[in-house]
């Protein structure tokens, strides 16, 4: 009598319960950072930026005239906001606020540092479209929307903003780095 007939696998394809050794996958991308921490890292930012221009209210407001002292603040605001945003970010991955949150800004979808042309695109998109969400938001649930999308009609996901670029905590971008080096290694 024959023994019944068992599933012939080719030695390469015989299911195991171990992986066999090769190339691993790619670790995935650190998710992004909470709304509390990023909304504080914001907060943050908002504060610090006031605070460097109301030290220099007093050299505004000598330079005759009220309108042109507001001038130069606002002048004062844009600057500070641009350099805190964009070249502080572009050189250690994080504003000022973010710094003090434990908060990264990385580029999607390799988790490399973001270029100048989307931070500026990330700084104009908060300095413009940001501050009209609340007024869409009180003209009520179909003035709202879907939400933003970007460019090729794919919804933006969670944490990523229009620019392609996420926030992610510290200490997750360093666990990805590791296991990225590691993947390399």
């Amino acid at each position: 009598m024959q023994a019944p007939a068992r599933a012939a696998y080719p030695a390469y394809a015989r299911p195991s319960s171990h992986p066999a050794p090769g190339p691993r996958r790619q670790p995935r991308l650190p998710k992004g950072t909470a709304d509390m921490r990023r909304y504080l890292a914001v907060g943050l930012d908002a504060y610090l930026c006031l605070l460097a221009v109301g030290l220099l209210v007093r050299s505004c407001l000598a330079s005759g005239g009220t309108g042109r002292a507001i001038a130069l603040l606002v002048v004062q605001l844009i600057v500070l906001s641009f350099a805190n945003q964009v070249l502080l970010t572009m050189a250690v991955r994080a504003s000022a606020g973010k710094l003090i949150m434990g908060v990264r800004v990385i580029r999607l979808p390799d988790a490399g540092r973001p270029g100048f042309r989307r931070l500026v695109l990330r700084w104009l998109y908060g300095l413009f479209w940001l501050p009209l969400q609340p007024w869409r938001r009180l003209r009520g649930p179909a003035a709202a929307g879907g939400g933003p999308e970007r460019p090729a009609g794919r919804p933006v996901e969670p944490y990523e903003d229009l620019a392609g670029v996420r926030q992610v905590r510290r200490s997750d971008l360093r666990s990805y780095r590791a296991a990225v080096r590691g993947r390399t290694d």
